[in-house]
């Protein structure tokens, strides 16, 4: 009977760790990009929301073109830039280099990494080139970085690959996306490296800095936000959408100071969830 007990015991204890956790999100905050969609050079999509813990601000911007709106937005949501201010750089990915400081990004094609210059009130005026050429997988990888381990993370196909934050070098090993698949599933049998995914974004990817669910994607069909394991690639979990969310393909999607960030094109607003 103890024998008995206990395999039935380790059986729960190992289905229990095989499952997916799920969670509902729900909204927290809004930021309002300037402008209409009938301005001239407005911008349509959003790239990407960085926070700056020092300067306590977030920085946002479209994706596009060096003309497209930049807003930066004070930790109560409130916008605190001009309506006239704007990328300069034709950006994709933001993030906070802890060590530097700074706002940093990738951008489209080969224009290179690159850093925002602030005022004294936190507003870029200008930027800089930290590497030139396209030290990303495709031209309009959305970068994410990965603190744990100093490295900016792109998804190229269904692939992520990782490059040094500190000289922007290509790691060798790239890591497989097993899309909707946890450790216990193992991988499909028909997994293509290559192959843009079906039902997710595929330009955008986060990092959580969450253990054993660092990397983030959306699954636009399920209406979702899934959490992937960095170590092999597999999915630990979910994070359900309210109705009225809105999915995009491709941008429009980011992470920053603890909040998911989706961009509702229509309505020009970053909408956080958490």
């Amino acid at each position: 009977f103890s024998i008995l007990l206990l395999s039935f015991s380790l059986f729960i204890f190992s289905f229990s760790q095989a499952q997916v956790k799920t969670r509902a999100l729900k909204k927290v905050t809004e930021l309002q990009m300037p402008g209409t969609i009938d301005d001239e050079y407005p911008g349509t999509r959003g790239a990407s929301v960085a926070w700056h813990p020092v300067q306590k601000k977030y920085y946002t911007v479209m994706a596009g073109n060096m003309l497209y709106p930049l807003a930066v937005f004070d930790a109560g949501s409130k916008r605190v830039s001009g309506d006239e201010t704007n990328t300069l750089i034709d950006s994709r990915g933001l993030w906070y280099n802890p060590t530097e400081k700074r706002i940093e990004g990738n951008t489209y094609d080969n224009y290179g990494w690159f850093y925002y210059k602030l005022d004294e009130k936190g507003i870029p005026y200008d930027y800089a080139i930290l590497f030139e050429g396209q030290n990303q997988p495709t031209v309009q990888c959305v970068g994410a970085y990965n603190t744990a381990d100093k490295k900016v993370m792109f998804l190229g196909g269904s692939q992520v690959y990782s490059y040094n934050i500190s000289d922007a070098t290509a790691e060798e090993n790239t890591l497989l996306m097993h899309w909707g698949r946890t450790a216990k599933d193992g991988p499909a049998d028909n997994e293509d490296p290559a192959a843009e995914p079906e039902d997710y974004n595929n330009t955008s990817i986060v990092y959580t800095n969450l253990p054993s669910a660092e990397i983030g994607t959306v699954n636009f069909t399920n209406k979702q936000i899934e959490l992937y394991n960095k170590k092999d690639g597999f999915l630990t979990q979910v994070l359900t959408l309210p109705e009225t969310a809105v999915v995009e393909k491709s941008f429009n999607f980011a992470y920053a100071n603890g909040i998911y960030w989706l961009f509702n094109i229509e309505k020009r607003k970053w909408v956080g969830y958490k």
